[in-house]
């Protein structure tokens, strides 16, 4: 187990683009240490473990598939969304969503599953696929499946390029299996041609009706987690990027 565990440690260095060195400088412990936890002729602390995964950036998810492979039990909880332990964050994140109002907002996890939004985001997703609205809804399928939003999106070329450039940032960051599927699904590697929209962020252009919606997407996470799930959820936010948008969003 000790072994395992320093190989998964090794693995997350290596996606750092750290050296042992470098590693061993920013934990406060010296590289030959780095390397017997790594081949497993030492056997690391929890504390240690969870040092190295601070350095690491690991997520909180990884951090105790690390410290169970050394035999030791993890450090983060983890529960679903709706467990009485989580009524506070449930809370929260249904006063954000209907705050934001009448601005659409949503809540992803880290496959961008749908785990909740406010009444504008769902009155934005009109008529598409009953296969891409039965849970769990992926934000991204109903985004660029043919038969989801991708007609609607006027600058579709740009905000697909966006998304997958997105995708593939976050699973160099967190190797998520469910990213590297989203990623095998969508992208075909061949680039996606089209104009670039003028101005400072790249928008969505969504056709609602006779008006074309003109969004501007932020991204809010927990700043403090300590538990699992809280630390893998993130909140989509939209908000009109024109004046246009911001009378009909009112309306």
């Amino acid at each position: 187990m000790t072994q395992e565990s320093g190989v998964l440690l090794r693995e997350w260095r290596r996606r750092r683009n750290l050296s042992q060195l470098d590693l061993a400088h920013r934990a406060g412990v010296s590289s030959r240490h780095v390397s017997f936890i790594e081949t497993g002729r030492a056997r690391p602390t929890s504390a240690m473990i969870l040092r190295l995964c601070d350095q690491l950036a690991v997520p909180l998810r990884e951090q105790n598939r690390c410290l169970l492979a050394a035999g030791y039990a993890p450090a983060h909880p983890e529960h679903a969304l709706d467990a009485p332990p989580m009524a506070e964050v449930a809370a929260a994140i249904d006063a954000i969503l209907a705050a934001h109002l009448p601005f659409p907002a949503l809540v992803v996890d880290p496959g961008w599953d749908l785990v909740a939004a406010n009444d504008a985001l769902y009155a934005l997703i009109g008529e598409v696929a009953p296969r891409l609205v039965e849970p769990p809804v992926n934000v991204v399928r109903l985004s660029l499946d043919p038969e989801g939003l991708a007609p609607r999106i006027v600058n579709l070329p740009e905000w697909r390029a966006h998304l997958l450039a997105r995708l593939r940032r976050e699973h160099d960051a967190d190797h998520d299996p469910r990213l590297a599927a989203l990623l095998a699904e969508l992208d075909d590697g061949a680039g996606e041609p089209g104009t670039t929209t003028p101005g400072l962020l790249v928008p969505l252009l969504l056709r609602v009706g006779d008006t074309v919606l003109s969004l501007l997407s932020t991204t809010t996470v927990f700043g403090t987690p300590r538990e699992v799930t809280v630390s893998e959820l993130a909140i989509e936010a939209f908000y009109p990027g024109d004046d246009e948008t911001r009378r009909a969003l009112l309306a």
